[in-house]
């Protein structure tokens, strides 16, 4: 029987602060399918990227189970592979070798490694810079580049915070397009946290909405558009109509 790629039930969260405890999640249960691409968007504080690092196993839920390929997670995995907000390359390697670096934390083969930068860099067209070093290369590149070495193990699931909040429009509407078609090739399973409606609506299967603090999935909706999609899907009535619903929704709902 297959397992889905990412599995919470009745997730909570509740952790100490100076003024008491406070609960940043609650009642959490989401799937993500082998091969699905998932966006999460929701009020800021509502526990979005909480629940991702959940999902990372770098931090344990005080209630329910976190499930990835139907295995219990309590730590970080190498089934599991994430990008934050920034990519965090170290200056004084080079971008090849900033990609590599899974490939000695974790064992892996140093010649099969090799190769699958390689190829990796060639997916995310940064092979005429890896010779190069983080500094020269512009905020879209170096994100490219974490994207790269989080790919390097062939982790089976991608947790993505806000990869692109950092970015300019343009490089993040590019960066975007990039996504879609680095996950088109590699066909992994993505759950993607972002603030952001038509980036939601652009790239998922499915979107998921949080409500505000103690974090809870609210609402579903399915995006039924067709896949590759390019800068025209934008105009697509079928993606202005689940934009819309989707902003009608926060603006009845979440800010109140």
């Amino acid at each position: 029987m297959s397992h889905p790629a990412l599995e919470a039930a009745g997730v909570g969260l509740t952790y100490p602060t100076r003024r008491g405890s406070t609960e940043a999640l609650t009642g959490i249960d989401l799937r993500v399918e082998q091969g699905e691409f998932v966006a999460l968007l929701g009020p800021s504080g509502c526990g979005k990227s909480t629940l991702l690092r959940l999902a990372a196993g770098l931090l344990a839920p005080t209630s329910g189970k976190v499930r990835v390929a139907g295995q219990p997670i309590a730590r970080p995995d190498r089934r599991t592979g994430v990008v934050f907000q920034k990519p965090n390359l170290l200056p004084w390697k080079t971008v090849r070798g900033n990609v590599l670096m899974p490939a000695r934390t974790l064992g892996l083969d140093p010649a099969e490694s090799g190769r699958r930068a390689d190829m990796l860099l060639e997916l995310v067209g940064l092979s005429a810079f890896a010779n190069g070093y983080p500094q020269e290369l512009s905020g879209g590149m170096q994100q490219r580049a974490g994207i790269a070495r989080m790919l390097l193990p062939d982790p089976e699931l991608l947790l993505m915070d806000e990869p692109f909040a950092a970015l300019d429009a343009l490089s993040r509407e590019h960066l975007t397009l990039e996504l879609q078609r680095i996950w088109g090739s590699q066909r992994k399973s993505v759950l993607f946290v972002t603030h952001s409606i038509p980036e939601a609506v652009f790239l998922a299967d499915r979107v998921l909405v949080m409500s505000p603090r103690p974090g809870s999935i609210v609402q579903e909706l399915r995006i039924d558009l067709p896949r590759p999609r390019s800068l025209d899907t934008f105009d697509n009535p079928a993606f202005v109509a689940a934009a819309r619903q989707l902003r009608e929704y926060f603006n009845e709902n979440l800010t109140q």
